[in-house]
């Protein structure tokens, strides 16, 4: 019976497990989205939104407690600086879990783990990715359009030759 038993195993043991939620934290906070299991994902989430809510009180114990927990100060960097201004005012849920389907080699459900309030990062990239098809487009349009304009002038030629030939 799993009675108020709290956590998933993920298949680890303490210490790999431990080290497998630090590294993830990290990465979340570092890329502020992850790809990874479903069950790692939703494992991460709480553990990463305790470490948040720490952040918030931002002192010098809260610092602490949260370099030992994951281990990077590189990340750890990333959350005070550009992470706790970002939710600061907000009251929790600071991550959100987003069912991909099954990984091809082992059918694993995968997911993304990201962080809520950094949507702008990847909405940027998707409209950067949007304006370079709109720009090809264009320029294909355009193309399209001298070569039209072309034809145009060559059958404006013929046009002007014609009646040219009938004033002889």
């Amino acid at each position: 019976m799993r009675h108020r038993v709290k956590g998933r195993k993920l298949g680890r043991t303490a210490s790999h497990r431990a080290a497998l939620l630090n590294s993830l934290a990290a990465s979340l906070l570092k890329h502020k989205r992850i790809k990874t299991t479903v069950a790692k994902a939703k494992e991460a989430r709480s553990y990463v939104e305790t470490i948040i809510t720490k952040a918030r009180k931002n002192d010098l114990h809260s610092r602490r407690q949260i370099i030992g927990a994951i281990n990077d100060k590189e990340a750890v960097k990333e959350l005070f600086n550009d992470v706790i201004p970002k939710v600061g005012d907000r009251p929790g849920g600071y991550t959100r879990v987003v069912k991909l389907g099954n990984r091809k080699g082992d059918a694993a459900e995968l997911a993304i783990l990201e962080l809520v309030d950094y949507n702008e990062v990847i909405n940027e990239k998707a409209e950067e990715k949007k304006e370079q098809k709109d720009a090809k487009a264009k320029a294909k349009a355009d193309k399209k359009a001298e070569e039209k304009g072309e034809e145009e002038i060559e059958e404006a030629n013929v046009v002007e030759e014609t009646p040219a030939k009938e004033e002889k």
